[in-house]
C-alpha cells in the first residue's frame, strides 16, 4: 500500500510553513496534445518521469488554493464547508510532501495508489464549496447584491479551474496503468470522441434526476452525425451536457407543470465546423429575464431555492448534496471546463420563450 511508503507524517506547523513555500513557486502548464502524445506510450521510464513530474507539481498547485482557502473575504473561510475543503487540501499536501523521492518503478506504483486516494478524498469538493458559499449567502442580509462580490467570483473561478487541472493530471496518470484501455483511448482522452454519444449519455442521466424530482422529464432531440468525432475528455463535456439539459429540464417542467399542453423536447444540436465543433442546447422553458443574465455565471446566484433552507438535514462530510438546483455552480463550472482546453461556453436567452 502506498502508505508504508509514506515517511512520518509532518507536524502541523511543518505544513503550515511548507504550504507558504511551494505556494510561492511556479506552477507548469500541459496541454492537452502534450498528454495525448507523452500518454501514447505509456512505458515504465514514461510513467517513472509522469510521477516524478506530479511529485513536484501537484504539491505547488495544491499549496497555492489551501493558501487562498485561508484568506477569503466576508468571513468564507470560516464557514464549514469551506474549512473541511481546506483541510482536505491539507491534509493531500502532506500526503505528497510526506512521500519520498520516487526512484524506480516500485515506488511509481505505490506514489500512484496514494495520489488516487487523494483524487477519491476531493470527490466531493465542488458540492462542499458551493455549500460554504450558500452558508455565506445564507448569513448575509437578504438586500446584499451578491453579483458584486467580484473578489468571490475571481477566486471560485481560479480554485476551480485550478480543480479541473489537478484531477485531470492525476486522473490521466493513473489511467495509463490500465492494462486494458479502452478502444481510442489515452489515459482520460478519448482520440475519437462522439459528441452525439455523450451528449446522449448527459441527457439521460439529467432526466433520471428530474424524474425523481419532479415525477416526469421533457424528451430530448438529439441531432448531429454520431459518427463524428474528434479528441476530448468525455468526463469534460458529459458534464456540461449534463448542467445545460438540467437547466433546460427545471425551466421545461416548471413553466409547464400546470399547463394541459405537452412539455416541448429540449434540443441538442451537433454542428462539426471547419475550426470549432459547436454544441446547442435549447428549450422553451421561457427563458431567462434580462435582469438575470449578468447574474448567471455568478456563484452567489440561482433561481432555484436555496437547498439549505429545501434539505435541513443535508450532511456536511457524506457529499451527498445532488440536487436538481440551488447551488448555483452548474453554469460557472460548465463553462470553466470548456474553458479548460480553449473553448467557451455562452448563454442566449429569449424571454418569454426559451434559452
Amino acid at each position: 500500500m502506498a502508505a508504508r511508503k509514506i515517511q512520518e507524517k509532518l507536524s502541523k506547523k511543518e505544513v503550515i510553513d511548507q504550504v507558504q513555500k511551494w505556494g510561492g513557486m511556479m506552477q507548469t502548464g500541459v496541454s492537452l496534445r502534450y498528454m495525448m502524445e507523452f500518454g501514447s506510450r505509456p512505458t515504465p521510464r514514461n510513467l517513472l518521469i509522469s510521477a516524478q513530474f506530479l511529485h513536484k507539481e501537484l504539491p505547488i498547485r495544491i499549496a497555492r488554493r489551501a493558501i487562498e482557502l485561508d484568506s477569503l473575504p466576508y468571513g468564507l473561510s470560516n464557514k464549514p464547508a469551506v474549512l473541511k475543503v481546506r483541510d482536505w487540501y491539507l491534509d493531500s499536501f502532506s500526503d505528497l510532501r510526506s512521500f519520498p523521492a520516487i526512484k524506480d518503478n516500485h515506488d511509481e506504483l505505490e506514489f500512484t495508489q496514494m495520489i488516487d486516494m487523494i483524487k477519491v478524498r476531493h470527490n466531493n469538493v465542488v458540492p462542499m464549496m458551493a455549500m460554504g458559499v450558500q452558508q455565506l449567502k445564507k448569513d448575509l442580509k437578504p438586500k446584499v447584491d451578491y453579483e458584486h462580490f467580484d473578489d468571490i467570483h475571481q477566486f471560485l473561478d481560479r480554485f476551480y479551474m485550478s480543480r479541473i487541472g489537478i484531477r485531470m493530471l492525476i486522473g490521466q496518470h493513473v489511467a495509463l496503468h490500465d492494462p486494458n484501455p479502452p478502444p481510442d483511448c489515452v489515459g482520460y482522452i478519448h482520440t475519437k470522441m462522439s459528441p452525439v454519444e455523450v451528449a446522449r449519455s448527459a441527457s439521460e442521466d439529467a432526466r433520471s434526476i428530474c424524474l425523481r424530482e419532479y415525477g416526469s422529464a421533457p424528451d430530448v432531440s438529439i441531432y448531429g452525425d454520431p459518427n463524428f468525432t474528434f479528441p476530448y475528455v468525455p468526463t469534460h463535456l458529459h458534464l456540461m451536457v449534463f448542467e445545460l439539459v438540467k437547466n433546460s429540464m427545471r425551466a421545461v417542467q416548471e413553466r409547464f407543470m400546470d399547463s394541459d399542453k405537452v412539455a416541448p423536447p429540449i434540443r441538442i444540436i451537433v454542428a462539426d465546423g471547419a475550426e470549432d465543433v459547436t454544441i446547442k442546447v435549447s428549450d422553451e422553458g421561457g427563458g431567462i429575464p434580462r435582469s438575470g443574465l449578468p447574474k448567471i455565471f455568478t456563484y452567489l446566484y440561482s433561481t432555484a431555492k436555496n437547498p439549505l433552507d429545501e434539505h435541513m438535514d443535508l450532511d456536511l462530510g457524506s457529499g451527498n448534496t445532488a440536487t436538481m438546483a440551488g447551488f448555483g455552480y452548474g453554469l460557472p463550472i460548465s463553462r470553466l471546463y470548456a474553458r479548460y482546453f480553449g473553448g467557451d461556453l455562452q448563454i442566449i436567452s429569449m424571454e418569454g420563450y426559451g434559452t
